[in-house]
């Protein structure tokens, strides 16, 4: 069975060689503290937690999953959870990031993010449940009242509490629009929330005290559609400490992060109190959406490195044949099979997105940390963009990207990667989630495309072209980095193109859109990687000859490895959004089968 150990180094080049957090975070306002030698000991704490703590209980919480009680409606989570969970809190990471003024630490996300991802490595299903309380907490933070924010946050902050978002039921999905759950006014300020939510990751558990339910429902004449939605807050606990109307059905059969209790919630006209305005209840969901959807790419990249680690170290250890050009180990009875071309490029296809993903999640967490302190409001705007640009890449391609690894993990380990004692087959039944919640991959995709590039006539994109530009212009011509920087330059100006076509044609047909969006996101996707290869392998060229050549030639093989192996994927993404609707859309319904 893997062995989880935290890739502290490879943290340390991406935040402080690579995004260096630390010119810019401290002189962020409230940050101030937040030194290099605070996230080295934040990180070395949740290191050791998620290495001794969360990844030993993993493959026995996936065998055991959560236990529901129907006579009760309670539900247990497998052995070991609650102490992990205690300890957690214990240790202060809910608190983290959150804002001092109720009780938080006050720290940026560009700690909180490599953070995350090793809790998502060492044990994917119990980090939901602090992972959804977070953004419960954001979603509180950024829409609540004064009252809301004193009563919920201090003890969502504190661990206590935990929280959920409860948007989608039995008959909608994505189309949050065909929602029936009503609410109904009380006459005190309060809500009487009717209705039935499904999928509720964390819905019932025994980790905490309380459970928070953010739960989307219309009010009496509520416009139809997305414009009649509101967001209640629906506590399992009222403050009498009396139970709410609010229960759990059952539990969903899940194909993987069984520990996590995905639950059927049912609200038998509980009370429920309005956050934000009336029928603006979406747009106060998206707060933490765009969190889950963030989080979601960190359960892509999370699994992607607990696989990549596995296989890695099976690959070392694991005899089969010869090498091709002749034995490696002739004192043993074979060699060890990472010594054959084809389990390299299977290693390396995961070592490649996994520390491009890395990185990747680095700049989103820097840019989130300066939208939200910078003291220059033009410079927020920007931060914003980028973040709104590249969400949907982060979920999506992160995702794809980690199933991915999890797959070559199990391959690696040929038939013992089959057998479940061995722990690869757990990853990827876990990994498989992430490309459908919190809005399918190909949903993501439609946003990037539709949303967030054309809508705005790619002002957006421009502005993220624009930085790979100047590192283009940069390095035009450089010795050792044009390899990278020419390839590099030819895609962002390709894209620009693309993307222009593809707009021209949704202009007399918007199943264009539709069409290319898939493509058009993982495209965007292996630019951004590309960048971010292109910059790491300019850092680690810089620091040759410093020491840890090994470990700065490693990026420079892998960057390579990328540019060569997985980067050729764009010509045949290209090809296929040229090809535009019609090879879609021609074959009439009818004529599918059956």
């Amino acid at each position: 069975m893997p062995v989880y150990k935290a890739p502290l180094r490879d943290f340390d080049f991406v935040l402080n060689e690579l995004i260096k957090v630390q010119d810019i975070i401290p002189s962020l306002p409230g940050y101030e503290e937040a030194t290099q030698d605070i996230f080295s000991s934040y990180l070395e704490a949740a290191a050791q937690f998620c290495e001794s703590e969360l990844a030993p209980l993993n493959r026995q919480a996936d065998e055991e999953g959560c236990q529901y009680d129907s006579a009760t409606k309670s539900v247990t989570t497998p052995t070991g959870f609650k102490e992990a969970y205690k300890q957690y809190c214990e240790l202060g990471f809910p608190a983290l990031d959150c804002d001092p003024s109720y009780g938080g630490q006050g720290m940026p996300k560009s700690l909180a993010f490599p953070i995350m991802e090793m809790q998502c490595s060492a044990n994917v299903a119990w980090s939901m449940y602090p992972g959804l309380s977070h953004g419960a907490y954001s979603a509180i933070h950024a829409h609540g009242t004064e009252e809301q924010k004193a009563a919920y946050l201090p003890k969502l902050v504190d661990g206590s509490w935990t929280g959920t978002m409860c948007l989608t039921e039995p008959h909608c999905g994505t189309d949050l629009g065909l929602l029936k759950s009503r609410a109904e006014p009380n006459g005190d300020g309060s809500y009487r929330i009717t209705g039935t939510k499904i999928f509720i990751s964390a819905g019932e558990h025994d980790l905490s005290d309380n459970i928070i339910h953010l739960v989307l429902a219309r009010l009496p004449d509520a416009p139809k559609d997305v414009k009649g939605i509101s967001l209640f807050i629906v506590p399992k606990f009222l403050d009498d400490k009396s139970r709410n109307a609010v229960s759990c059905g059952s539990l969903e059969h899940k194909m993987g992060i069984k520990a996590n209790a995905t639950a059927v919630i049912n609200l038998d006209g509980a009370k429920g109190w309005l956050i934000g305005e009336p029928n603006k209840g979406l747009s106060c969901m998206f707060t933490m959406m765009n969190a889950a959807r963030l989080g979601c790419g960190m359960q892509g990249l999370g699994i992607g490195e607990a696989s990549f680690q596995g296989a890695l170290s099976y690959a070392r250890e694991r005899l089969q044949m010869r090498a091709l050009n002749g034995a490696q180990c002739p004192d043993k009875a074979a060699d060890p099979i990472i010594v054959h071309p084809d389990v390299r490029r299977m290693l390396l296809t995961q070592k490649a997105y996994t520390e491009a993903g890395r990185a990747l999640a680095a700049l989103l967490a820097l840019q989130l940390d300066i939208e939200d302190k910078h003291p220059d409001a033009g410079v927020r705007a920007d931060a914003a963009d980028l973040v709104a640009l590249l969400t949907p890449v982060a979920k999506a391609f992160m995702t794809d990207n980690g199933y991915t690894a999890a797959n070559l993990g199990m391959q690696v380990f040929g038939g013992h990667g089959y057998i479940r004692e061995w722990g690869m087959e757990q990853l990827v039944r876990d990994a498989r989630i992430s490309q459908i919640y919190e809005g399918t991959n190909g949903i993501q995709a439609i946003d990037l495309l539709g949303r967030k590039v054309l809508l705005d006539q790619g002002a957006k994109l421009r502005k993220f072209t624009k930085l790979i530009h100047k590192f283009c212009q940069q390095y035009e011509g450089h010795a050792q980095l044009g390899e990278f920087v020419n390839p590099l330059a030819k895609l962002m100006k390709e894209i620009g193109e693309i993307t222009m076509g593809i707009g021209m044609a949704s202009l007399s047909n918007k199943d264009e859109a539709g069409a290319a969006a898939t493509d058009y996101l993982r495209l965007v996707g292996h630019l951004t990687y590309a960048w971010l290869w292109a910059r790491m392998a300019e850092v680690a060229y810089a620091k040759l000859g410093q020491g840890e050549d090994a470990f700065y030639n490693a990026k420079i093989a892998t960057a390579r490895f990328y540019y060569a192996k997985l980067l050729p994927e764009a010509e045949a993404l290209k090809a296929s959004i040229k090809t535009g609707a019609k090879p879609l859309m021609a074959l009439e319904e009818a004529h599918f089968g059956f």
